[in-house]
């Protein structure tokens, strides 16, 4: 039973695929992915941790195998997902959770412990990203995000997905393809493309405080980890010290040879989050 385990949660009236590992009397374990990416990336670490905690990994709403949204400008924002995650919390009658967010998970992150999730987030690690978000680093994921390309074989597309996350730091052979494998979807014409809609990129242009986000910094009480890959363009060395000085108050780790964001995936990334959790 310690996973991986399928399952779907209908919350805020929309489908949810999600990730399980771990027995469920374990202490509740969040992790929550980046902007295009889904729950699936973080295969390796939930299965390290699997013997320690009951592990929920979302897909986010317009991700993976979770529903589309139906009104991208109201639905792909961090105050739905905040909405969706206090659902999910609830259905499963989890009280209080650790939650490890990389990029736009961390946002979320953010935004529910600062927030109406203050007091059911005991341990927070945010990977690589801040209250303020780099103008030069959205333009570029903007770039990449709102026009997926096309491709003909997994083999094109792990190419690809090589290439766009490099800045992820080291990962095997195997599990490139696993994110080859978890990032696609065949189209009507049977070419793959990747597995999201590309009208997520509407969070950029909501009003829903992504890339302004003090308040919720600064309310928040949980244990904080900040990771930052060293080699980061979304998350500045000067957002990160003030990080370390203001509401949490975090420890920051920089992880070299790596940029937005690490994979979370290798012994030394893994002993860090296991570490703070404990």
């Amino acid at each position: 039973m310690s996973g991986p385990r399928s399952s779907y949660f209908t919350l805020c009236d929309r489908e949810i695929h999600v990730t399980q590992w771990g027995e469920r009397d374990r202490p509740a374990l969040i992790l929550w992915h980046g902007l295009a990416r889904t729950g699936r990336d973080f295969d390796t670490l939930a299965a390290a941790l699997a013997d320690e905690y009951f592990i929920l990994a979302p897909d986010t709403l317009g991700r993976g195998l979770s529903q589309w949204a139906r009104d991208p400008a109201a639905e792909y924002t961090l105050p739905n997902f905040g909405r969706m995650a206090e659902d999910l919390l609830d259905q499963l009658n989890i009280k209080t959770c650790r939650w490890v967010g990389t990029s736009m998970g961390g946002a979320i992150g953010m935004h529910v412990a600062g927030g109406h999730l203050h007091e059911r987030i005991s341990h927070l690690v945010i990977n690589d990203i801040g209250p303020e978000l780099a103008p030069s680093a959205v333009e570029r994921i903007i770039n990449y995000v709102g026009q997926p390309p096309c491709f003909e074989t997994i083999a094109e597309l792990e190419t690809w997905l090589r290439q766009v996350y490099a800045p992820y730091g080291h990962l095997s052979a195997a599990e490139w393809r696993q994110m080859a494998e978890t990032s696609s979807r065949r189209r009507d014409d049977g070419s793959l493309t990747l597995h999201y809609d590309p009208r997520i990129v509407a969070q950029f242009e909501a009003n829903d405080g992504l890339g302004d986000q003090w308040a919720d910094y600064d309310a928040i009480t949980a244990r904080t980890l900040l990771l930052r890959g060293a080699e980061s363009d979304l998350l500045t060395p000067a957002l990160a010290d003030e990080m370390t000085r203001r509401g949490p108050k975090a420890t920051r780790v920089d992880v070299d040879g790596v940029g937005h964001a690490p994979a979370l995936n290798v012994a030394g990334q893994i002993a860090l989050v296991r570490d703070w959790l404990g």
